[in-house]
């Protein structure tokens, strides 16, 4: 590990220990994924607790994948269920979404961590902290902490470091919740929601790793890694296929390839 990227993982693990007790927002991703692994390396599965929000808007395979990676790296490990859903102001889906997404979670995860007298950690990164993330200002504002951001890491850092501790989430693709898919100003239907994710657990069956489908009512636009549009070209009647059968008429692909968070307001 490099000098640099080794003193931070030390920066990091002093702040998980000032900290004590932590309950992780464990959504399976790189970062957090990462946070959770050194939480329970640092402070043992009685002080590191990773918890994961399960609901429509988490895909079913990144569901499947935090209790995989839980198994395997022995965490302590709970699943609980949020319902933003039920607030009308996620539903709307306005530029503030995520706010009300995240501010469901705290208040879920909330009494979890009250219980065992623990932090809320996000795995919130320097790189994270320049895009629109409300969701970030509604955890900061009901106490949780970023101890990735605290111990200076980017995203890249924790790719890296994730890399050297032999983790598999070391170069896993990113994967935001499914109401991103979503333009701003069309409503979070439930059906919408499943309708996405059928949609790209086919494109991963089909081998593609990277890759969004954005919905336009009755047409899927999909973002695949510019490397990936070629074979996409050449098997387009097995996508097309797969896409109409989880429900869209019209089957697109975007010729600028994926881009994260690009319908942000």
């Amino acid at each position: 590990m490099g000098e640099g990227l080794g003193e931070k993982v030390e920066r990091l693990d002093d702040v998980l220990r000032g900290l004590g007790n932590v309950v992780i927002a464990f959504s399976g991703g790189a970062d957090s994924a990462f946070l959770a692994h050194r939480a329970h390396t640092v402070l043992g599965p009685a002080s590191a607790h990773a918890v994961t929000a399960v609901s429509p808007s988490l895909a079913t395979d990144e569901d499947a994948d935090c209790r995989a990676l839980a198994a395997e790296w022995g965490l302590r490990w709970t699943p609980v269920d949020t319902d933003e859903m039920a607030r009308a102001a996620y539903r709307a889906n306005d530029t503030d979404r995520c706010y009300h997404c995240k501010a469901e979670l705290m208040d879920v995860v909330g009494p979890v961590a009250d219980a065992e007298r623990a932090t809320i950690v996000l795995g919130v990164n320097l790189d994270d902290l320049g895009d629109h993330r409300p969701g970030q200002k509604a955890a900061e504002e009901r106490g949780a902490r970023f101890p990735l951001v605290e111990a200076g890491f980017t995203k890249a850092d924790i790719r890296a470091a994730s890399r050297t501790l032999g983790l598999r989430t070391w170069d896993k693709p990113a994967a935001a919740c499914l109401a991103s898919r979503i333009p701003y100003g069309t409503p979070v239907l439930l059906t919408t929601l499943t309708q996405v994710d059928r949609a790209e657990a086919s494109l991963r069956r089909l081998g593609f790793r990277q890759l969004r489908v954005r919905h336009y009512d009755d047409t899927a636009r999909i973002e695949l890694d510019l490397a990936d549009l070629p074979a996409a070209v050449e098997r387009r009647a097995e996508i097309v296929d797969a896409v109409r059968r989880a429900g869209y008429r019209y089957v697109t692909l975007d010729l600028e390839g994926f881009r994260s968070g690009n319908l942000n307001g």
